[in-house]
């Protein structure tokens, strides 16, 4: 027979393994909610060799029963509310969203379409949000990098130097800093046509 004290020990031993096992390996789970593919192709890019985001421990897993965090693409519609709701129940705690792409974000191009709801968390709440139209296989990996680092901030510098050594450069990520309009009038559009031509 156990005492309440040992009980409870247990119970925290168990979880600390859990939130280890979390951390270490987070699985992935898919869902297009209604997004044209292109972040689709992304995603898929960056879980190839040539990225190998599975040297930071993630897995695509096909089952939500068994991943932890649930990458959406594309504005929520009115026929995939219910399915996203849905798949983000079936998750075990505890669980995150990834946003990718700025329909997912935002509507994007489909904004106040009749049949678009918004972006994903019109419908679930999301942990990251990665902006693109499509967002390219680094800025998925910076955005998944950014999720482990808040899972794991003792794991901060190893998780950047994973990063670098795929060749990916590590973005300083500041929330809510103004940015300046003069900085984007310098940007130059290197494929826009010169003013007076055809």
């Amino acid at each position: 027979m156990t005492t309440n004290g040992s009980y409870h020990n247990l119970q925290s031993f168990l979880l600390r393994i859990r939130n280890w096992a979390l951390s270490n390996s987070p699985w992935l789970v898919h869902y297009n909610s209604g997004s044209c593919n292109g972040c689709d192709i992304e995603i898929l890019a960056t879980l190839t060799p040539r990225y190998d985001l599975e040297r930071l421990g993630i897995k695509l897993q096909g089952s939500p029963r068994h991943a932890d965090v649930l990458v959406c693409t594309g504005p929520v519609t009115r026929q995939s509310r219910d399915r996203l709701r849905r798949i983000y129940e079936q998750m075990p705690e505890p669980k995150f969203v990834v946003a990718v792409g700025t329909c997912s974000i935002s509507g994007g191009v489909f904004h106040d379409c009749y049949n678009i709801l918004g972006g994903v968390d019109q419908a679930i709440p999301v942990d990251v949000y990665i902006p693109g139209c499509p967002p390219r296989p680094e800025a998925v990996i910076n955005g998944v990098a950014l999720l482990l680092k808040q899972l794991q901030p003792h794991r901060a510098e190893e998780i950047d130097r994973l990063v670098v050594e795929m060749g990916v450069p590590v973005e300083e990520h500041r929330v809510n800093e103004p940015v300046e309009l003069d900085a984007l009038e310098e940007i130059e559009d290197e494929y826009a046509e010169p003013v007076g031509t055809r």
